[in-house]
């Protein structure tokens, strides 16, 4: 470690998962862990006063999501690079990730080297999103696909099973907000019933481990 070294904070709520990946990191004299929190709450309220070069930063994260999260600090600190990397499938969750801010996804599946070297070039400034023509023009395949950025985070978690008041308070907005954004995610995504938006989840494989 040297005085050089890029400064790393990562947020994920399983410990021993940040305290390996805190192994990786600082397995080279490159990078430096700076900070680690467990939920995102803790990392907005961070982000106002430290500096760093990159933030490794989970979806799933309790408080605050890590979705909402990015979306914060891409609008409050567009200048810091943030990787996700989560069990979420890629396959849904990249896209949206992209569009939102991070400059790369990670699944927790990927190889040490890869994990290493992403976010290496991440803190470097080297890094940026690649996405595809279709994401570019947004050009969306799937119902969910069409969900506004804050329509999806309450999409989620409805299907994670959390209370529309929960909901409302981890996102700050009203109850009618909350119920409004389900009204629109049940017509978007051409279902009846709350227990149909988590049927529709849980067959795409939206959750994480699913």
């Amino acid at each position: 470690m040297t005085n050089s070294a890029r400064r790393v904070c990562i947020a994920d709520d399983h410990t021993l998962f940040r305290t390996g990946l805190k192994l990786l990191i600082e397995s080279r004299a490159e990078l430096v862990v700076a900070d680690e929190f467990g939920d995102g709450r803790a990392v907005l309220n961070a982000a106002k006063d430290k500096r760093w070069d990159v933030l490794v930063l989970d979806l799933s994260l309790p408080l605050v999501s890590g979705a909402e999260v990015l979306r914060r600090l891409h609008e409050s600190v567009p200048s810091l690079p943030i990787v996700v990397l989560s069990m979420y499938s890629e396959e849904h969750h990249r896209a949206r990730s992209l569009r939102e801010g991070a400059v790369a996804y990670l699944s927790k599946t990927a190889d040490a080297e890869e994990t290493y070297s992403v976010i290496a070039l991440a803190s470097r400034g080297e890094l940026i999103a690649e996405r595809s023509p279709s994401e570019k023009q947004e050009r969306f395949e799937l119902p969910h696909e069409r969900l506004s950025p804050r329509e999806f985070q309450v999409f989620l978690m409805i299907a994670r099973g959390l209370p529309q008041g929960d909901i409302a308070a981890e996102l700050n907005l009203s109850p009618s907000t909350v119920s409004t954004h389900i009204a629109r995610t049940k017509e978007k995504l051409g279902v009846d019933s709350i227990a149909d938006m988590v049927r529709y989840a849980f067959e795409l494989r939206l959750l994480p481990g699913d």
